[in-house]
């Protein structure tokens, strides 16, 4: 396009560019405001205690293989933004509480990374409980157990998940394994 050689066109693109010129620099502290405040409430966001959560697991499990992998949920309930990162601890459980067999293996596929949930936002870990029927019955010793123990990544106290499925009693078959939490999408 050719430059006018009328002032008041030329006036006209004059301003135009000094507009857009004024948009684009509110433009880059704005982004940078976005980034700096998430990473300001992701850094004054304390971690996930286990009382302030609700754990629960998702029954509709999806099978592979001999195994069945179920989501495990963590969904933030203390009424204030919280952070996990890692492997919750997970292990079989009968009804007196007590664990039974060897607890999860972790599955490192991925790597963990800082979750940081809101107030009744929900994080996920996928959990593999492979069918105790894979395994010798002497290596194994098949019981029903009545839920799983989890103790929230980083946390010394844990809570127990109702949820009755065949395990091996014996500490050297593993019938669980665990990956690490991620935010739900």
């Amino acid at each position: 396009m050719r430059p006018s050689k009328h002032p008041s066109t030329r006036l006209v693109c004059a301003t135009a560019l000094a507009c857009a010129t004024a948009l684009a620099s509110l433009a880059a502290p704005v982004a940078a405001t976005t980034s700096s405040a998430h990473a300001a409430r992701a850094a004054t966001a304390h971690r996930c205690s286990t009382s302030g959560l609700v754990l629960w697991l998702n029954t509709a499990g999806n099978g592979a293989a001999g195994s069945i992998y179920y989501n495990l949920y963590l969904t933030n309930l203390s009424g204030r933004p919280c952070t996990l990162k890692g492997y919750p601890r997970v292990s079989a459980v009968n009804l007196a509480g007590h664990q039974i067999g060897a607890p999860a293996a972790r599955e490192t596929d991925k790597q963990p990374a800082l979750v940081t949930l809101g107030r009744g936002v929900t994080a996920t870990a996928v959990l593999r409980i492979v069918g105790a029927g894979n395994f010798p019955a002497a290596g194994c010793g098949a019981v029903t157990a009545a839920g799983l123990r989890v103790f929230p990544p980083g946390q010394s106290t844990s809570k127990v998940v109702p949820f009755p499925f065949q395990a091996c009693s014996r500490a050297g078959a593993s019938v669980l394994a665990v990956r690490t939490v991620v935010r739900n999408t």
